[in-house]
Formats: C-alpha cells, structure tokens, sequence
C-alpha cells in the first residue's frame, strides 16, 4: 500500500499488517477507528498512535472505553501520558504508573496539569520505601518538588546529585533548612554548596539552623545585613553558642563602620 487516500474504514479494518504503520499517520479518523477493530493491530501499534498528540479527545475516549486495551500496562501508559485523556480516567490510570513513569509525568509539557500534580504527590507518597538505587534516578530527574523531597529524605548517595540538580529551586533548600528535624548531614551539604551559599538567604537560613558548623555560621556573619544580625541577636531560635559572635560581629561594625562583606551579587540592597 503506497497511497492511503483511498483507503476506506472498512478498509483499514481489514488492513495487512505491514500496511498498518502506514495508516497509523492517516489525518482521517474514520480510518484511525477502523483500525482499532482490526484483528492485526496490537498494542505496540496503538502506543505508536498514541503518540500523535493532535488526536481528537472523542477517539482518546473510543480507545479508553475498550478494557481489552486497558490491560496492556503500556497502553495505559500511553493514554496517561496523552493530552486529550478524559480527567475521571486520567485519575485511575497514574495510579497504576510505576514510579520511573509518574516521574516522566511529572514533567511532560502535554500533560494536564491536574495529572502532573497527582503523579508528583504518589512518587512523595512512595519516597520513604524506594529503594536507594530509585532514589538516585529521581534525583536526577525530578521536579523541583521531588528533589526538595529527596533532599529532606537525607540518603547520602542522593544528596550530591540533588544538591546540582537543575530542578532544585531556592525555596525548596529553604524549606529543607526551615525544618528542625532536618539531618545533619543535609545541613553540612548545603554548607558547603558553592551553587547555594552564593544566595543570601541561604546563608540566612544557615545562621538561623542550629545544626549548622560554628565554623560556617562564623564565616557567614560578615555577609550578614546589619538589620538581620540585630533580628538573630533577639531571636530565641539562635543557637546559644552563636548569639555571642553575632553581637560581637554588631559590636565590631558599631565601632569600625564595617559594612557587611559582599560575598557575591546574590544578596539584599
């Protein structure tokens, strides 16, 4: 079969095999629904398919109300993953994603946005029991959510990798130090990040966390704005051992008319 145009519905239903790959990119869908009923589609046929975006939500909906292609995981797959998926089936069917394809959902631009965000609360439901190996592939790849997650989960082998993903933001390494259970060895990590104590509030955050090293607190404070170091020196929440050297460092521009060092370009005016 050279020319497709003059293929009917009746035609396609009864199509060659080898003829089918041809049909998958017919615009017609009178045509697309015949071959739904062909006996020589599968579901590596259908996947491909399934892969035209531009498909009409009434032919998503033909191929989602047939169970014996519902069975087929990777089927399911691709209608999870397409952008005219009927809502109320979207919903069942990222659940049923492992957690290597919810990760992908998370982050495909077609998806409906009600989707993405379901696919990212199952893979945060399901962090504390993946294995390390798991781990280490969602923080490569993950959102900016899920790598704030993996973050606070604290494995030492994923920390690295999270800490230069491109996914992580500001705020989510904010809201990791703003957590009083927060393990040390995540608050030494960011510490010790070049990528993120060049960000002012970062280092804030670091002068505020009691698990950070005295030794970096100390080497913070002169970038400190004068108006934060008088607000940590009456916060309750600073560590004990760290309020004096922040007077000491208030004392000492109080005196000298130091101006607070500039670390970098990433801090307040």
């Amino acid at each position: 079969m050279q020319d497709t145009r003059s293929v009917t519905r009746e035609g396609a239903r009864s199509a060659a095999k080898e003829d089918i790959p041809l049909l998958l990119h017919d615009p017609r869908e009178d045509i697309l629904l015949g071959l739904l009923d062909n006996p020589r589609f599968d579901e590596k046929s259908l996947c491909l398919l399934l892969l035209r975006k531009e498909l009409s939500a009434s032919f998503i909906e033909q191929v989602a109300s047939r169970e014996s292609w519902l069975r087929n995981y990777a089927v399911r797959r691709g209608l999870a993953f397409h952008p005219r998926l009927p809502h109320a089936l979207g919903l069942r069917l990222v659940r049923e994603l492992f957690v290597t394809d919810l990760v992908q959902l998370t982050m495909a631009a077609s998806a409906a946005p009600a989707l993405k965000q379901l696919a990212e609360e199952l893979v945060l439901a399901r962090l504390p029991q993946l294995p390390p190996a798991q781990k280490m592939i969602l923080a490569r790849r993950g959102s900016a959510r899920l790598a704030g997650a993996l973050l606070a989960d604290g494995q030492p082998e994923a920390i690295p990798i999270v800490l230069e993903s491109p996914f992580l933001n500001e705020g989510q390494v904010l809201r990791v130090l703003s957590r009083i259970n927060a393990p040390v060895r995540v608050v030494a990590a960011i510490a010790a990040s070049g990528r993120w104590t060049q960000h002012y509030s970062v280092r804030l955050a670091l002068v505020r966390n009691s698990q950070t090293p005295l030794a970096t607190v100390l080497s913070f404070l002169p970038s400190i704005s004068t108006v934060d170091l008088r607000i940590l020196a009456e916060s309750s929440s600073i560590p004990s051992n760290v309020r004096p050297h922040i007077r000491r460092e208030l004392a000492s521009r109080a005196q000298h008319g130091i101006q607070p060092a500039k670390m970098n370009r990433l801090r307040p005016k």
